[in-house]
């Protein structure tokens, strides 16, 4: 891991043993970008571009001769001054200039990366991450930019974020900086997404790259289940294992916006950052804004190499390190189970049966402070109700440690409906346009958290019920997009700022809790999906995936979702069938083999559980507890398969010691094929055995060759593999 300068000082190098990221400085001014991508020794300017005299264009002063600023390769390019293609940056003067010029001043090198105030971002120490400073100026306009890349070590990942800093005499309205924009040369390149809706969250959506502009966004007010902020350039021949990936991800949990522009000669510009429709921010002079970060990721080794650099950030480098080598519990959450009407002695009985069956956390999910059976009432006020649960939180606290579980309890502290104490009191506190009728989610309003009384009356409302000790683990939950964006508080000239501020208080509130209770487990969640973001992984170590748990269609939600984040961040329950969200009927060893790879949970009654089914689970959740210690912290991977009627998964163990490998087979097929199933990631020269058949094959054979799988008539089956590394080298036959 290095930073390296030219002699002259107009080349850096970034550089590791996977990637090596090049810009240069032109005559003192233009930061330039050259090349990023499979780690080289060393730039000598290969690969210059050639620029001649064009028609319709504009000439500048630049010692390039014929140089068109419409395909020169700016680092992080503006409009105005003869680049026509999407900005990275924007901003207006007092006198409604949006004019700007961004000239290189300096860089230097940083160990370490530091902090991003009041914002989540990854973390690592001097011996794990170096960072480049780049600062450029706009002296007329009175604008500082710091650009920062930090490079983690041996992995194809870069951070970025930029600081803008108002050095003038005059206000400023910042109106985009995007975290990343990178210039890459003409190519066949792929676009790939995640898209989705609520309980169907993390489709892939992968078309090729055509000319103009394709982008994706949100502006729900946060990074909702329709996209993820994700997107990644896939060369057109690049597989699961093989071809180059570019992957963005940005950390942050609000409005997002990333697209890509193939401009008229081919080249690509790409871009992902905060929307800049939805956002402006107030610069007075000597004030500073830090973007969100963002992380850029390159892989030579298919969309598995991608996902891999991404798993091993985030569990190294994002979630709270408190977590990141920490045994998930087995859970029981009592939503499926009992709904809105809650009470003591189901909870007493849930519990009982949870542990027998060996949970190790049950969690009391909505109704607990409901007025009545519904989601119309009480959000806001955080009273429990005692009619239901005599002897409030603390009792039902009680009982379940009694029966020596883990207790969680379930929250979405942004929400507040009309019919509270709160609204009543405070109908200001809530968001909403003067003059305009308030547009209800789920019988909720959302409360102001750019509001400082409102985030000190969460942050008292979740203390009263943490100080205590009693509670373990917190679902927080938030069920609703953002509407009627609006504060009363802000004044005139700061409206554009209300949905960062918004993200912004989430995250002091958040930050707070965690701090002040580093042992307490939450989960995020938003309507399942709708905040699965890195954003929120940097205060949770893992997220409700989805609402829906139909083992069916959580096969591609985890698929999807596992080509950004390691399985032991994301929630998979085992529920009741037919599912309650699809009607489907799948068996049991279905359901719990798909969220087998995952953080398991369950979310069933199990009072309405056969005795047969109950053992079953209680066989599950016991080889479960057997693999976690590995399987948590193992490599996972998306095999390739014959044919769309089937998904493979494999988990291996870091040392290649061990392997569990998945085939979900869609649907009974008599066209039946003898495809194979090849593995990925074992050793080749190791010979493994399979745990349940005694087999034993050769890691090059299970990986070249690959297994096969008998005819089963039953829709919704899985296939399941357990290899185990034997000793020594394989001996040629």
């Amino acid at each position: 891991m290095s930073i390296l300068f030219s002699e002259d000082q107009t080349i850096v190098h970034i550089r590791n043993s996977a990637i090596s990221y090049v810009m240069e400085v032109i005559d003192g001014k233009y930061l330039v970008h050259r090349y990023f991508g499979k780690a080289i020794r060393s730039y000598r300017r290969c690969g210059e571009n050639y620029y001649f005299k064009r028609g319709y264009n504009t000439e500048h002063d630049c010692s390039i001769p014929n140089v068109s600023f419409d395909d020169f390769p700016f680092e992080y390019p503006t409009r105005g001054h003869g680049d026509f293609r999407i900005p990275a940056f924007a901003v207006t003067s007092e006198s409604g200039i949006d004019f700007s010029e961004l000239s290189f001043k300096a860089w230097r090198t940083l160990k370490g990366k530091e902090e991003i105030p009041n914002l989540p971002a990854t973390f690592g120490n001097k011996d794990e991450v170096e960072t480049l400073e780049i600062i450029c100026e706009d002296n007329t306009a009175g604008i500082r930019l710091y650009l920062y890349y930090s490079v983690f070590t041996e992995r194809g990942m870069i951070a970025r974020h930029q600081r803008v800093e108002n050095i003038g005499n005059q206000t400023l309205m910042l109106q985009n900086s995007q975290s990343i924009s990178l210039e890459l040369p003409d190519g066949f390149y792929d676009f790939l997404s995640l898209y989705g809706t609520h309980a169907k969250e993390g489709n892939i959506n992968r078309f090729p790259l055509h000319h103009g502009i394709q982008k994706i966004e949100s502006v729900r007010g946060s990074s909702s289940p329709q996209h993820q902020p994700f997107f990644a350039l896939v060369h057109s021949k690049a597989t699961e294992n093989t071809g180059d990936v570019y992957g963005f991800h940005f950390i942050y949990s609000g409005n997002f916006l990333a697209q890509t522009e193939v401009d008229q000669f081919g080249n690509i510009r790409a871009q992902i950052g905060l929307h800049p429709d939805t956002f402006s921010w107030k610069l007075d002079p000597g004030e500073v804004f830090d973007t969100p970060e963002a992380i850029l990721n390159y892989s030579s080794q298919g969309l598995n190499g991608m996902s891999q650099n991404f798993h091993w950030l985030y569990q190294h480098h994002l979630i709270p390190a408190r977590f990141s080598k920490k045994e998930r519990p087995v859970l029981l959450n009592s939503w499926e189970a009992m709904y809105y009407d809650v009470n003591l002695e189901r909870i007493e009985k849930q519990a009982e049966l949870a542990e027998k069956m060996g949970a190790e956390l049950f969690v009391l999910d909505d109704g607990w402070f409901r007025a009545d059976n519904s989601s119309r009432t009480s959000m806001g006020d955080w009273k429990c109700n005692e009619k239901k649960l005599p002897g409030g939180i603390k009792k039902a606290a009680e009982l379940v440690h009694g029966k020596g579980l883990k207790f969680g309890l379930w929250f979405e502290p942004e929400a507040v409906c009309k019919n509270s104490e709160l609204y009543k009191k405070h109908p200001d506190w809530a968001l909403q346009v003067p003059g305009y009728h308030m547009t209800e989610g789920r019988h909720e309003y959302l409360l102001d958290l750019s509001r400082q009384e409102v985030r000190e009356y969460l942050i008292n409302v979740l203390d009263f019920y943490l100080k205590d000790g009693v509670i373990d683990y917190i679902k927080w939950d938030m069920n609703r997009p953002l509407t009627d964006v609006n504060s009363l508080f802000l004044p005139h000239g700061r409206k554009g700022e209300i949905s960062h501020r918004y993200i912004l208080g989430l995250y002091e509130i958040l930050d707070w809790i965690t701090k002040k209770y580093p042992d307490l487990l939450i989960e995020g969640c938003s309507s399942g999906g709708a905040r699965f973001d890195p954003g929120m992984l940097y205060y949770v170590p893992q997220i409700w995936a989805s609402d829906n748990t139909d083992a069916f269609d959580r096969v591609q939600i985890q698929s999807g979702y596992s080509l950004i984040y390691p399985p032991v961040v994301i929630g998979s329950h085992v529920s009741i069938a037919p599912n309650h969200q699809t009607g489907r009927t799948t068996s049991l060893n279905t359901r719990y083999q798909v969220a087998r790879l995952f953080n398991l949970g369950y979310e069933l009654d199990l009072t309405k559980c056969t005795e047969e089914e109950c053992q079953q689970i209680t066989e599950q959740v016991e080889e479960y507890k057997k693999e976690r210690s590995w399987l948590q912290k193992a490599i996972f991977y998306r095999n390739e398969i014959p044919n769309e009627n089937y998904v493979s998964w494999s988990s291996i163990k870091n040392d290649g010691e061990e392997c569990i490998i998945f085939i979900f087979q869609k649907f009974f097929n008599p066209l039946y094929s003898h495809g194979r199933f090849r593995v990925s990631g074992l050793m080749p020269d190791r010979d493994y055995q399979e745990k349940s058949s005694g087999k034993i094959y050769g890691g090059d054979e299970l990986m070249e060759v690959g297994i096969s799988v008998p005819l089963i008539k039953e829709d919704f089956h899985v296939f399941s593999f357990h290899f185990i590394r034997t000793d020594g080298e394989r001996q040629a036959t």
